[in-house]
């Protein structure tokens, strides 16, 4: 009964979803080319408002835990774990004041209206994963970016997304390039919990009524560990203890 539902109200999902991006992008164009970043970024904020309600019309909530407010005059560098592409949204939303880039495959950069245009013109860096050597060369280049203008990098280890919940080895390389190029950064481990129940039937038709978490763990700093092999432990322990299956 639960999945058979789950058909009409992916439908409604995909049509507000689709609207949203279509809406979204020429008003992107507009504010980018015709007032510059400030009025983009609000642009931007409110496209992840309207995808966060998107979800809602599947029956399900996001739920946002942070108990270490973070003042925007250090860059931030945020370090989740990586289920679905429900996991973007509301990371730009909740962090929105940190003005949040994010470490992306190239292949995002083209073909998705609104993202595509954001991640292109919006301060993110789009990486060649098959191509290591440049891809270290533009987080380098992005690194710089995030420490000039103190603003907040999103990276995801894995690499790549769990199909199941459960959490993927991390690829530390890229991280530590950022922590490496952005010493005075705050880092933030995040766990994401349950967006990948949105998949939970595969593409056609989406899971509904989950409670999707995103819990902001203790910043920490490089200075604060002896060793980067601590640092990064850390990370990957403190976001993976976590995550529940």
């Amino acid at each position: 009964m639960r999945k058979l539902l789950a058909y009409p109200l992916t439908c409604i999902y995909f049509l507000f979803f689709g609207l949203s991006l279509l809406i979204f992008h020429p008003i992107q164009w507009f504010c980018f080319n015709v007032f510059g970043y400030n009025v983009h970024k609000k642009s931007v904020d409110a496209l992840q408002f309207c995808l966060m309600r998107c979800i809602n019309l599947l029956g399900s909530r996001h739920s946002f835990y942070n108990n270490y407010p973070l003042d925007t005059s250090n860059p931030v560098i945020i370090v989740a774990n990586h289920q679905s592409m429900s996991d973007i949204p509301p990371l730009l939303w909740y962090f929105r004041k940190h003005h949040v880039k994010f470490v992306s495959k190239k292949e995002l950069g083209k073909g998705i209206p609104s993202v595509s245009y954001n991640l292109r013109v919006g301060g993110s860096v789009l990486i060649d994963r098959k191509n290591a050597r440049k891809a270290l060369i533009a987080i380098r280049k992005f690194a710089d970016y995030i420490e000039t203008n103190k603003r907040a990098a999103v990276i995801f280890p894995e690499g790549t997304r769990s199909r199941d919940g459960k959490p993927n080895p991390f690829h530390t390389k890229g991280l530590e390039t950022l922590i490496n190029n952005i010493p005075s950064a705050v880092i933030v481990p995040v766990t994401i919990n349950n967006s990948w129940k949105n998949l939970e039937y595969g593409k056609f038709p989406m899971g509904i009524g989950h409670h999707l978490t995103f819990t902001a763990h203790k910043p920490v700093r490089k200075s604060d560990f002896e060793t980067q092999e601590q640092l990064l432990q850390h990370i990957e322990t403190t976001i993976k203890n976590s995550i529940k299956n």
